[in-house]
């Protein structure tokens, strides 16, 4: 792997971590705020919320080991791509069934891109790409 590719991916998870912990945050203090600005139903209790905010924090702090030690760390980054996985395609199934609210989508098209990334730096980070 070379060093400049090595600086992109730390930087990626580093952002990821940033993104994820900052939503994880925002989500857990402010929920009701957001829904009632953007005219949202709520769900019927707040842990539906809370418990998907608290495992964007965890992800996040993850995400943070992988930036500081990605090489040590590469094992982590498929729980990652799941991540990204699974939020995109539950988004993009209800987005085409035309249930999915807006408020979720840019988080989509950016879990998106933070997808494509992760499964470059898996890539990058295997014992042989470095030939």
């Amino acid at each position: 792997m070379k060093e400049d590719d090595g600086r992109k991916i730390s930087a990626l998870f580093y952002f990821s971590s940033a993104y994820d912990i900052a939503l994880g945050a925002l989500f857990l203090t402010f929920a009701p705020w957001f829904f009632r600005v953007l005219n949202i139903d709520p769900p019927n209790h707040w842990a539906y919320v809370h418990f998907p905010a608290m495992l964007l924090i965890t992800f996040g702090i993850m995400f943070y080991k992988i930036a500081e030690k990605p090489v040590e760390n590469r094992n982590l980054i498929p729980y990652g791509i799941m991540l990204k996985i699974s939020y995109c395609s539950v988004v993009g199934l209800y987005t085409l069934l035309a249930q999915m609210p807006d408020m979720w989508k840019p988080f989509a098209v950016a879990d998106f891109l933070m997808l494509l990334g992760f499964i470059w730096s898996y890539k990058k980070l295997e014992p042989d790409a470095s030939k």
